[in-house]
């Protein structure tokens, strides 16, 4: 029979320089595979493929239907208006709103117009009329393209009617445009000309991949420095630790920064330094809390078992997709406990609405407070002096026994 298995003993790493460390912490990530994939692998595959969805930035040709319930010639001038707009095509001019709203059930349109009857008979009298538009709500994009199709059409029809009237008073040409719009309004995108929803996402998004991939990077190499006994070691190995998962970090960040967004051609604030201030506070951050997570998991798998389902979460509080005010109190407050909180507020600040640095001190503050606090919170608890959680530690030592075994 044999004996039991002692647990393995807790080892401190030999005394080591922050050069040292820095490099051997370096040679485990290229060592091992997963966390490999999570620093090196998935920025750049996530830099290449998810920009690629959002590649035509603006949707063109939605397909919709026409409600004709007039039958005269302006409303057929709205028809041949909505079908000249490139933002909608008109693929269907229904008798019934019914055989309109079947062909949206059946996902062959996108939305609907729906001329009353009477129309021109109502606005040859002066009186209002209204055309109504549906479209489909479930996808933003889509929605906003055939309200803003219809739109564009009905109102070039409505000032044709109203230069028309003006004409027929006395007026000529130039007097009746004049009249009609006495004050020209130009419309133009300040900080995202083209108006696309890539531009409007990504570069926030951005923000969010490197500090998912840091963060479950992080914790799973530190939960194998727990599982192996490593994780006790002296303030300038954990240093040199920090800083090697640091350099990767700011790699993957300069990649976002420098190629990604020139590539895709992303609205770019034009402030450089403003984006190595941002990464230089952003990384160091991402890289503390995620060693500190992976102490308090004490477990490699468990860190990216937990961590990989609170992306979305992250995203819906930063406060770029969803508006802060419509989140629980207590989420407003705890939100700033995520870098991603003040890393996309300042992002956003200085990349893209191209804003002095001073516009974004208090959110890099925020970030640099937050990376010391969790440098301190890990220096303390991994020091050679003071052991793990009890908890941790016996679960760390039956693991190491399991694997003996």
């Amino acid at each position: 029979m044999n004996a039991p298995m002692q647990p393995m003993p807790v080892t401190t790493p030999p005394r080591q320089g922050l050069l040292g460390a820095w490099l051997q912490a370096l040679a485990t990530v290229v060592r091992d595979k997963g966390v490999m994939l999570l620093l090196v692998g998935a920025p750049v595959l996530y830099g290449f493929f998810y920009p690629w969805f959002y590649a035509d930035e603006v949707l063109t040709r939605v397909p919709v239907a026409v409600v004709d319930r007039d039958h005269t010639s302006l409303s057929r001038q709205i028809t041949r208006f909505a079908d000249a707009d490139p933002r909608i095509e008109v693929r269907l001019v229904a008798a019934s709103e019914r055989e309109a709203q079947e062909a949206l059930w059946r996902g062959e349109i996108e939305g609907y117009a729906v001329i009353p009857a009477g129309l021109k008979r109502s606005v040859v009298r002066g009186e209002n009329a209204v055309v109504s538009i549906e479209a489909n709500g479930a996808y933003a994009l889509l929605n906003k393209a055939v309200q803003y199709g219809f739109a564009e059409a009905v109102g070039t029809v409505s000032a044709g009617v109203e230069i028309r009237k003006l004409q027929a008073s006395g007026q000529s040409a130039p007097q009746a445009r004049a009249s009609r719009a006495p004050v020209q309004l130009q419309m133009v995108a300040l900080f995202n000309p083209t108006e696309g929803y890539g531009s409007f996402v990504v570069p926030a998004v951005a923000l969010l991949i490197l500090q998912q991939t840091l963060l479950m990077g992080a914790a799973m190499l530190t939960g194998t420095w727990v599982e192996s006994g490593q994780h006790r070691a002296r303030a300038t190995t954990w240093l040199g630790r920090l800083l090697a998962l640091c350099t990767l970090g700011w790699a993957s960040g300069l990649f976002y920064f420098g190629w990604i967004f020139v590539l895709h051609d992303y609205p770019r604030g034009g402030n450089p330094l403003g984006a190595l201030a941002l990464l230089a506070c952003y990384i160091p951050a991402i890289a503390a809390l995620g060693v500190l997570l992976g102490l308090w998991f004490g477990n490699r798998e468990r860190a990216l078992q937990v961590l990989l389902f609170t992306t979305l979460p992250i995203a819906f509080v930063a406060g770029f997709s969803w508006p802060v005010e419509a989140l629980p109190e207590p989420l407003q407050w705890l939100r700033w406990l995520l870098p991603s909180t003040s890393g996309v507020q300042a992002s956003l600040r200085l990349n893209q609405l191209g804003a002095p640095l001073s516009a974004a001190l208090p959110y890099l503050c925020a970030l640099v407070a937050l990376g010391a606090v969790c440098a301190g919170a890990v220096l303390a608890l991994a020091r050679p002096s003071s052991p793990l959680r009890p908890g941790a530690q016996a679960a760390n030592a039956a693991e190491r026994e399991r694997r003996a075994y």
